[in-house]
């Protein structure tokens, strides 16, 4: 009975196949393990979207190589969108490395370690993308009240700074069928809250229907029993649709929580970027989605020092998000991506201005969360309940403007115990930049 241990890195989407390959493994007698110096294979699920986490990536697997005994054990395979993209680089660079495996052979991966735990050096990197649509062996890590749901894979947009198109290939959806059996299963499972992630959610369903289905997959999902709340994140700009809006604004279960990465507004950058649709058309949007779903939370991510940004460009960015004045906004330092049109773009911004230009950009949206959360003071809010901090004696929980990992939490008191996964009302008291401070008035599901 050989023991496996995984090490999940990147985005939620990584996590969903790292809970695939661990299901798949556990259902053919293997033994999961989370103590890594018992393990016989450690699987490092990569990724390889912008610099730092490929750099994170390689340290990590210098890290598992390391820890071999004279006897080459622990086995290490390698997985995910670094593999698919430098497979026989790794293979050549850390010789330690056991075997590669793409993004495409997620259903493999018994066979996989089995060939590696059979003395066989792999290398598993097919070309030929696809998308799994039975998810009835996901094996979840922690039981926590959330899940992720995987809509599709790939990505058609072919943004000039990105590599997932050439990571993941073209976009592909599940059956509407699968995610709804999907989230049946959680829901028995406890789960309350299902949080939907693909490359691009709003384009699902295009592929397989001829028509944008999420707003139909929206209204299936809200029927599912034990499901209290559900959020959609990744929705790109030019395919949110009227019916998606009114949706949104219709159905208690979903989170008024729009997801809108829209990485710059000046007209030039984007088309540089090669982003459809202009500013205008950002702030259009932006109007008809605050003036159609009530009391919506909206969040977003801008790249900082794309090449050729200057500094007049920068500073209509940052008068665009004083104007918008967003709920949520992450920032990103542009990176050149091997093999991206972007990569080949001049002038290069030096590091030294992108690092000054994200500061500006973080503290300005400091100070718009910081005023935003300090309105919510005074006022009771619903929260789901995740868990309990020992360090501050606290329960910890988030409200419905709060995506798990990316967003602030609740923390607040309470007399009486309460569970993870239970639905409770908070009054707020005090809050900072991202987070509120409560207490339990009563429970509310």
């Amino acid at each position: 009975m050989n023991k496996i241990a995984l090490i999940s890195l990147g985005c939620s989407k990584n996590s969903v196949d790292s809970e695939l390959m661990f299901g798949f493994l556990q259902n053919n007698g293997f033994i999961i393990t989370n103590n890594y110096n018992e393990a016989d294979l450690i699987i490092i699920n990569t990724c390889g979207f912008i610099k730092d986490a490929k750099e994170e990536s390689i340290e990590v697997i210098l890290n598992a190589v390391d820890s071999k005994s004279p006897g080459g054990k622990p086995y290490v395979l390698v997985a995910g969108c670094l593999s698919q993209r430098y497979g026989s680089e790794l293979l050549t660079e850390i010789p330690e490395i056991d075997g590669v495996m793409g993004v495409n052979e997620i259903s493999n991966v018994v066979h996989i370690v089995n060939r590696i735990i059979g003395g066989e050096k792999v290398k598993e990197i097919s070309e030929k993308s696809i998308i799994l649509d039975d998810y009835s062996f996901r094996l979840r890590f922690e039981k926590t009240p959330f899940a992720y749901i995987k809509l599709a894979e790939g990505c058609n947009n072919r943004c000039s700074y990105c590599a997932i198109p050439f990571i993941k290939g073209p976009y592909k959806s599940r059956t509407m069928k699968s995610i709804i059996y999907e989230v049946r299963v959680l829901a028995e499972q406890g789960v309350k809250e299902i949080i939907l992630v693909a490359q691009e959610t709003t384009r699902y369903g295009l592929d397989l229907y001829g028509e944008y289905k999420l707003a139909d997959l929206l209204c299936e999902l809200s029927r599912v029993d034990g499901i209290e709340w559900i959020r959609v994140l990744y929705c790109y700009p030019e395919s949110i649709t009227g019916d998606l809006i009114e949706t949104i604004n219709r159905e208690d279960k979903i989170c008024n929580y729009i997801d809108l990465p829209l990485q710059h507004v000046n007209n030039r950058v984007l088309r540089r970027m090669n982003r459809r649709g202009s500013k205008e058309d950002i702030i259009n949007l932006i109007n008809n989605i605050r003036s159609n779903i009530k009391n919506v939370i909206l969040r977003t991510t801008f790249i900082i020092g794309f090449p050729s940004e200057t500094e007049n460009d920068f500073r209509e960015l940052l008068e665009f998000i004083k104007e918008i004045q967003f709920e949520r906004a992450g920032f990103f330092s542009y990176s050149d991506e091997e093999g991206t049109p972007a990569a080949n773009l001049t002038p290069k911004i030096s590091e030294e201005v992108k690092q000054a230009r994200m500061k500006e950009a973080a503290l300005l949206q400091e100070q718009i969360s910081y005023d935003k959360n300090k309105e919510k003071t005074g006022k009771e809010y619903e929260v789901l309940v995740e868990g309990f901090d020992n360090n501050y004696k606290m329960y910890i929980g988030r409200t419905r403007a709060d995506a798990p990992e990316v967003d602030g939490q609740v923390f607040f008191y309470s007399s009486k115990n309460v569970n993870a996964g239970s639905i409770v009302k908070i009054f707020i008291n005090d809050a900072d930049e991202y987070d509120l401070t409560g207490e339990l008035h009563h429970e509310f599901t």
